[in-house]
């Protein structure tokens, strides 16, 4: 089963005093959290992290149970990648870890790249054929699970993630860390699993 579960906002606003209403309601910032998955499920944040004109790409991401108790974490530098190629490559080495991990029952998948998260959910055609290759092969994996949710969430809730893709960068070879997250992340673990809101202004 694949589901999107996270409404996506699209709202065309028209030229009139409501709109200016609306357009002056949504300048409030917007409260983001990470949620913990149902009771049996595991759940991956993803990110990619990339180094401006350089290129230089990095993937991370995070494993976490229904106590948002930290299964795993992963980082590895990729070398000269885009953005939406670093997404992919970050889910799908969380996918093959969860796998071999035999947490395969139920899984959440999450990542705060939005229209990735749509082109995966709505089996969007895309025309990179590098893209189409990477989402063909995290589609062949996901028939693995049991159960499967995808969900997009702002980068404010997927904090843990983007460390470990910062983390990316600095190594060498792949790094993989079990059931103790390293120091630079530990804090943000902590504040996920206690439910900790971070305001995002609208825009960003």
């Amino acid at each position: 089963m694949l589901e999107l579960i996270n409404i996506f906002r699209c709202q065309k606003l028209v030229h009139s005093p409501v709109s200016q209403l609306i357009r002056y309601f949504h300048k409030e910032p917007i409260p983001v959290a990470w949620k913990k998955p149902g009771i049996g499920w595991t759940k991956l944040n993803f990110d990619g992290s990339c180094k401006g004109k350089s290129g230089k790409a990095s993937i991370g991401g995070v494993l976490r149970n229904h106590n948002a108790e930290f299964l795993l974490g992963y980082a590895e530098s990729i070398g000269q990648a885009n953005s939406t190629i670093a997404e992919l490559l970050a889910l799908r080495r969380g996918l093959e870890l969860v796998l071999e991990n035999g947490w395969n029952n139920d899984i959440w998948l999450e990542g705060d790249a939005k229209t990735l998260v749509e082109i995966i959910v709505q089996r969007r055609q895309v025309r990179c054929m590098e893209v189409r290759r990477h989402i063909s092969d995290i589609n062949s994996i996901l028939p693995g699970f049991n159960n499967c949710i995808v969900s997009h969430i702002y980068r404010e809730g997927n904090r843990a993630a983007d460390k470990f893709a910062q983390l990316g960068h600095l190594f060498d070879e792949p790094r993989i860390w079990i059931d103790v997250p390293p120091d630079e992340v530990l804090a943000i673990v902590h504040e996920d699993a206690e439910g900790k809101i971070v305001h995002r202004r609208k825009g960003l």
